[in-house]
């Protein structure tokens, strides 16, 4: 009668959990950092201006309906709009009505200027814009720096410019 050969039992191998492995491969290949300065400079992740409006019904039609950002979270007190959160892909707005304790005459956008950056065509922007009754400041030019943009203002004067990068020309 044959005898069967009983092999020794295997220890289970001790596995690394996957992370630690992504990790152990990411410090191998990741360059490394510079030294942060002293004292530690900011470091931001994004940037949300809130603006003070006339009127803000006027203003969140501007920026939803010609400029096509989305609505998001209002505040309301009485019924009454005050306060409205308005998105465009990663970048917030915040509107807020004007309570008029700094005057009626108050001017607005003076001396500020956002720059958004888009992969859409700003030709086709500058044309839909146009057309739902926004002024542009400027016609789609094409910058030395390698951005086509246009130039915008809202209804209380508060400018800005929508880039989009532009393929070098080939020779």
């Amino acid at each position: 009668m044959a005898t069967k050969k009983k092999t020794p039992a295997k220890k289970p191998l001790k596995k690394k959990p996957v992370a630690l492995k992504r990790k152990a491969a990411a410090k191998k290949k990741a360059p490394a950092r510079p030294a942060r300065n002293k004292p530690e400079s900011l470091r931001l992740r994004a940037a949300s201006p809130g603006l003070t409006v006339n009127d803000i019904n006027r203003s969140v039609a501007f920026y939803r309906d010609v400029l096509g950002f989305t609505l998001g979270e209002t505040y309301e007190e009485h019924g009454i709009l005050l306060g409205a959160q308005l998105r465009a892909g990663a970048v917030e707005l915040w509107l807020s009505q004007d309570d008029w304790k700094k005057g009626r005459d108050r001017v607005k956008g003076v001396g500020c200027r956002f720059f958004f950056a888009t992969a859409q065509d700003v030709d086709a922007l500058a044309r839909r814009i146009k057309a739902l009754g926004g002024k542009l400041l400027h016609e789609p030019e094409t910058q030395s720096w390698g951005m086509r943009d246009i130039g915008i203002e809202d209804p209380d004067g508060f400018r800005m410019t929508i880039a989009m990068p532009v393929k070098p020309a080939t020779r």
